[in-house]
């Protein structure tokens, strides 16, 4: 079984696909076995990999102190809702073991991009329990920014694949084919010249993760990428840009972009 595809690549580009193909191949999923509650009762060794860090990090608790504890609270506190979502989630025929769709998460103890699946378990008695099932995606997706915030703090990496989970496939989107992010909540729509996608990454998630030379979060709920613009549009005191998607969508500026904007537009 492949888990993941990527989107169709450039014809300038067969090396990064190809080794794309192959980090598929080799990929070996994290996973968790948790009770009825939601408890943990056993992790494979990828999943204590990055887990374990992780509940040090931010519980404070060793490796043998995670069995027992809530899967959530593995987790960064914006990620909590989400994934308590996707563990209590139920198909919409009522079927008690039926899974929902895999969610994309960022997780940042340590800085990792996850695919996460929840199935839920079946013994003798009924649903007895969830198997959540993840992939790490972090070097499928992003590379090291190189750049330091200060002495000792180092930027989250930079994304230039974005993960979407569309009819049964986890597809990688090249980051430079995307025209436009509008954000919902804890979602994400990503438009391109031709298609629009779902993801479960956040604006927030993804502004820390984008050249904001090329990307810029020109609204709360809105990233444009730059090259894409095709006009600056005035009306009375708002402003909207133009984007070459497949609409020509007219993006909304919030004031306090509108000067940043202009200058990186070359615009006087």
């Amino acid at each position: 079984m492949k888990p993941l595809e990527t989107a169709a690549p450039a014809a300038s580009e067969p090396l990064r696909n190809e080794t794309f193909q192959h980090k598929l191949e080799q990929f070996n999923p994290g996973m968790v076995w948790l009770d009825a509650q939601g408890l943990v009762t056993a992790f494979n060794d990828v999943a204590l990999q990055i887990l374990g860090p992780a509940g040090e990090q931010s519980l404070g608790v060793t490796q043998d102190k995670l069995f027992g504890i809530d899967v959530v609270q593995l987790h960064p506190e914006k990620s909590r809702d989400k994934l308590r979502f996707l563990l209590q989630s139920h198909d919409a025929d009522g079927c008690p073991v039926r899974s929902p769709p895999p969610v994309a998460m960022m997780i940042n103890i340590p800085d990792r991009i996850l695919m996460i699946k929840v199935s839920k378990m079946s013994g003798t008695g009924g649903a007895c329990g969830t198997c959540m099932i993840f992939y790490d995606v972090t070097d499928l997706t992003t590379e090291p920014s190189g750049k330091q915030t200060s002495e000792h703090v180092v930027q989250p990496r930079r994304l230039f694949k974005i993960p979407v989970y569309r009819k049964n496939r986890v597809i990688l989107i090249d980051l430079k084919d995307v025209v436009r992010f509008q954000g919902d909540g804890h979602y994400t729509t990503i438009v391109t010249k031709d298609d629009r996608y779902l993801s479960n990454l956040s604006l927030a998630d993804l502004e820390l993760r984008l050249d904001n030379s090329i990307y810029l979060r020109v609204h709360r709920s809105h990233i444009v990428s730059l090259p894409y613009a095709v006009e600056l549009v005035k009306s009375d005191e708002s402003v909207n840009l133009v984007m070459d998607d497949a609409e020509q969508t007219q993006v909304p500026v919030s004031r306090a972009r509108t000067a940043q904007l202009k200058e990186l537009l070359g615009v006087v």
